[in-house]
């Protein structure tokens, strides 16, 4: 009783077996590592997990932490179990002293050692076959005779009486051997073309590593370089922070000492002045007139007051002020360094580009702005001549076409509505329903619909886990790579997703609005890098 009960303390609750490699939920309860790992994975399309015993709720996937305990105690509860023996089929006849039976009668159901084999009966309704457990399976459950025959009809094997007289009469039917044959030559076909599918995935298996293996070491290679050069960086920046106070500091001591200077040079004019006005008055209230023509000289001529003013002011110009065009220069220098090291190591900056609306694709409902980046949704006819490129939808596709490079572009949202956008075929629809963005298979979109994010394309719809936090989101398109990517410009930065397809055309911008507006950034730019 204590061996069964500890046997069952040791079954793994979902496969019903001894623990392999036991492993442990947070919860406590233990399971089979593969079996567990089996069952986290067919919960993670539901977005949660639970353990299957107390069906406690996890958040993430939880990590599985091998139960050394556990599996020392299975592995000595084994070590004490017998092996077991295979002793093959024993003679039926072989009661004392059971024997290793070498034939079996499927007339007699029995198995015969040699000795009994001997003796048995030789006619040829006796079939003799190799050992076999069960002798009865081979015969008839209906008519007790050996099934001989294969009933291609019913797909069942048959004895000779249920060819004659029962329920398989007039069927087409033939021998075992014949139908074991003909199976053996489809399965020989099936297995061949399991082992060609085997060996593609083994391809594919090998492709997908060396993928793996080749993204891994540019992800290095990429970390690596980046490191480098946020190292540098911090260097010149370091350089920066203590070279250009320093150099502006100078600036401002010698033009400090300049000014300075010139102040007391104006000060001492204006002390000569003060000197000459008091003499000028002092003369003024002379009243002995021969004094007075006597120092004509105090009345020397003066320049004009605003001339005066004038010469001061210039004079004060002349000192001039911070060069900060030598600071600019410097540290867009700098920028252009950082800027041609980025691009060295594979992350090139951008050039500058645009997007614009085509106003004679837009529903009839839809704005468009002058500069052709706005579609604003009015809820009313715009009274534009409905040209026949036109959406009876409230969409509008870009002039702008993509057929080839990687492309990037910016576009902001208002707060409220509900909004669409993507990339499509120009031979979109543009009646009835098959027309809007994701409905069909030429265009595909990210939503934005009641502040919850999805995927659409050809009808069928992704639900995003996120949630719209931002307002702004820019899109990455790889042509050749048949890549779209979606972020959220928010801080941190937010991939909502990425899709992939076989671009057969080319593609345009296609936006959807629906009490709300989207407008595309002027900073839209085409990215090179690798």
């Amino acid at each position: 009783m204590a061996f069964c009960s500890l046997k069952e303390d040791l079954n793994c609750s979902i496969c019903l077996n001894v623990y392999t490699d036991p492993v442990t939920l947070r919860c406590g309860h233990n399971f089979c590592r593969d079996c567990i790992a089996c069952t986290l994975h067919t919960q993670e399309s539901s977005g949660s997990y639970s353990c299957p015993e107390c069906r406690e709720r996890f958040v993430e996937r939880p990590a599985l932490q091998r139960n050394i305990t556990l599996c020392n105690i299975v592995e000595s509860f084994l070590s004490t179990q017998p092996g077991e023996q295979d002793f093959g089929i024993f003679c039926t006849y072989c009661v004392d002293s059971p024997a290793p039976a070498i034939k079996s009668c499927l007339l007699c159901e029995a198995s015969l050692c040699g000795k009994h084999l001997s003796v048995h009966k030789k006619s040829s309704e006796h079939v003799l076959t190799d050992p076999i457990a069960s002798p009865e399976s081979k015969k008839c459950s209906i008519h007790k005779k050996i099934l001989e025959y294969y009933c291609i009809q019913d797909a069942v094997c048959v004895c000779v009486s249920c060819t004659l007289a029962g329920d398989h009469k007039g069927h087409d039917v033939e021998l075992m051997e014949v139908a074991a044959l003909k199976m053996k030559m489809k399965l020989k076909d099936n297995l061949d073309v399991l082992i060609l599918n085997r060996q593609d995935f083994t391809k594919r298996i090998r492709t997908l590593q060396n993928y793996g293996k080749d993204v891994h070491e540019k992800a290095v290679s990429s970390v690596v370089a980046l490191v480098d050069l946020f190292r540098d960086l911090r260097k010149w920046l370091d350089r920066l922070e203590k070279n250009i106070p320093t150099m502006v500091y100078r600036q401002d001591e010698y033009l400090s000492l300049l000014i300075s200077d010139q102040i007391q040079q104006l000060k001492k004019r204006k002390d000569e002045l003060s000197i000459k006005i008091c003499d000028v008055k002092q003369l003024y209230d002379t009243s002995d007139p021969l004094t007075v023509l006597k120092n004509q000289e105090v009345v020397a001529s003066e320049p004009p007051a605003n001339e005066a003013c004038k010469e001061e002011t210039d004079n004060v110009h002349k000192v001039g002020g911070l060069d900060l065009i030598l600071v600019t220069a410097i540290l867009h220098t700098t920028m252009d360094n950082f800027g041609a090291r980025l691009k060295s190591i594979g992350f090139d900056l951008p050039q500058t580009s645009s997007i614009s609306l085509d106003v004679d694709t837009a529903g009839h409902d839809v704005a468009i702005s002058e500069d052709l980046r706005m579609a604003s949704w009015m809820g009313v006819s715009q009274n534009r001549l409905q040209m026949p490129k036109a959406f009876q939808s409230c969409q509008v596709l870009s002039v702008n076409s993509i057929s080839s490079g990687k492309h990037y572009w910016e576009m902001e949202s208002s707060e409220v509505g509900d909004w669409c956008v993507g990339v499509s075929y120009s031979s979109i629809q543009r009646r009835g329903k098959k027309c809007i963005i994701g409905e069909n298979d030429k265009s595909w979109g990210l939503r934005a619909w009641r502040k919850q994010y999805s995927f659409i394309h050809n009808s069928n719809v992704i639900q995003l886990p996120s949630k719209v936090s931002c307002k702004k989101l820019g899109l990455c398109l790889d042509y050749e790579a048949g890549k779209l990517t979606f972020y959220e410009l928010s801080i941190p930065l937010r991939c909502l997703y990425t899709l992939t397809a076989s671009f057969t055309e080319p593609l345009h911008v296609l936006c959807w609005v629906l009490g709300s507006w989207v407008r595309f950034s002027e900073r839209v730019a085409t990215q090179q890098y690798e």
